[in-house]
């Protein structure tokens, strides 16, 4: 037996489709918005459907903006010798949030998983390859410290080293098998200052 009625039980699946959102948190948000006066839920609604339309992938470091550049890519005064590689926008922003790093970063959309059918050629590593034809003097792999991550982490050492520019890898101080995003501020920026070389 239904509960609800075809339009709330419409957006509660909608909803608990999302990541990171079970039923009872769908069910919750679902009543929010219905009660929600009617200009707001438009707002949200525009909101949403806005992002989809105009957020594309920065050209340079491939984390998600509306603008050609991302904030980090066309800021001047960050440091564009030293690319921080992360697996995801995500985290990007983690990194962000401790406000000690002054590089810009190269996100890959992914790290390399031959159980999921992922490969070097799935991630955006033929594009970090293209900036570092530039003025680039170190190479910060910040990739999780899963498998796929440490995977992804040895692929590009390999890959970069005989260019002559450093690569080095965050340190320890990251949970093995946690991801980032999940990580408090503290925690990232020992990682980052203990980083080694590989």
């Amino acid at each position: 037996m239904e509960l609800y009625s075809g339009h709330i039980n419409r957006l509660i699946d909608e909803l608990a489709a999302l990541p990171g959102i079970g039923t009872k948190s769908a069910q919750r948000l679902a009543f929010h918005m219905i009660n929600m006066p009617r200009d707001k839920v438009e707002r949200l609604a525009k909101t949403m459907v806005d992002a989809r339309e105009n957020v594309c992938y920065c050209k340079e470091c491939y984390t998600l903006t509306d603008q050609e550049l991302c904030p980090v890519c066309s800021n001047l005064k960050r440091d564009h010798n030293t690319i921080m590689v992360v697996e995801n926008a995500r985290d990007l922003a983690a990194y962000e949030k401790t406000g000690k790093y002054e590089g810009v970063y190269h996100v890959l959309h992914g790290a390399i998983s031959p159980m999921l059918g992922i490969g070097p050629n799935d991630i955006r590593l033929k594009e970090l390859m293209a900036r570092l034809e530039g003025d680039v003097k170190e190479v910060i792999v910040a990739t999780n410290s899963s498998l796929e991550g440490e995977t992804t982490a040895m692929y590009i050492g390999k890959l970069i080293k005989p260019t002559g520019i450093k690569v080095t890898r965050i340190a320890s101080g990251v949970p093995v098998g946690g991801d980032l995003e999940y990580i408090d501020e503290v925690t990232l920026l020992r990682a980052l200052e203990g980083r080694t070389e590989l």
